[in-house]
């Protein structure tokens, strides 16, 4: 998901923490842990590092510009909260092992009602490439998706010159559909972006006939 759908509207509500209620993610993410990465809610503690790691050039080349300021990813923050007790997107901070602040992020927005269809996003700041840690925490989000979200169809936008976020989305089985011709407006030029996809179909033992499976 190159296209944030934030905008910075200056959400005011509380900045708390969240922790899953009684199984609803509308309440509080769950915090979710793999072996060398936790993904959990954002919090507005996490601004400076994010806006430390997401703001280089090499990571926001491909993405719509993040926010500007500290300030703005943490009205960013606030925003991603809002939405998520409204039932319309979640998106989880990305923690390594030994920090305690984000260094990267995972969305998932509905593309329609009720999540039949989403579109999913990421960023990881650069000194944290290669390590593996896209792989490990996208297998999460996907299982979160599918699992408790309940999504049918997750779909991901990737500009064709982003190599590697298409070998990391294709390494995760997912399948390339078409080309979304102009599709990303990125410093002032626009860019073609592959229009990828995951279905829930794809993740059942019988889709091991024809068909990757995720994990």
């Amino acid at each position: 998901m190159e296209k944030m759908p934030f905008r910075d509207e200056r959400v005011m509500m509380s900045a708390g923490l969240s922790e899953a209620v009684g199984g609803d993610w509308r309440r509080g993410l769950p915090v979710l842990r793999g072996e060398s990465i936790t993904l959990r809610e954002l919090r507005v503690s996490d601004a400076p590092t994010l806006f430390a790691m997401l703001s280089t050039e090499e990571v926001a080349r491909f993405i719509s510009p993040p926010p500007a300021t500290i300030e703005g990813f943490e009205r960013f923050i606030r925003w991603t909260h809002a939405e998520r007790e409204a039932g319309r997107y979640v998106c989880f901070g990305i923690v390594p092992n030994g920090l305690d602040a984000a260094v990267g992020l995972f969305q998932v927005r509905q593309a329609e009602p009720a999540f039949a269809t989403a579109e999913w996003g990421f960023a990881l700041g650069s000194p944290f490439w290669g390590q593996g840690m896209f792989v490990e925490g996208a297998e999460l989000i996907l299982d979160f998706a599918f699992d408790t979200i309940g999504v049918h169809r997750l779909e991901a936008r990737a500009a064709v010159r982003n190599g590697r976020g298409n070998g990391a989305l294709r390494k995760l089985g997912a399948v390339q559909e078409g080309i979304l011709r102009r599709s990303l407006l990125r410093n002032g030029e626009y860019l073609d972006q592959v229009l990828w996809s995951i279905l829930d179909a794809d993740r059942t033992p019988a889709a091991a006939f024809g068909h990757p499976r995720v994990h």
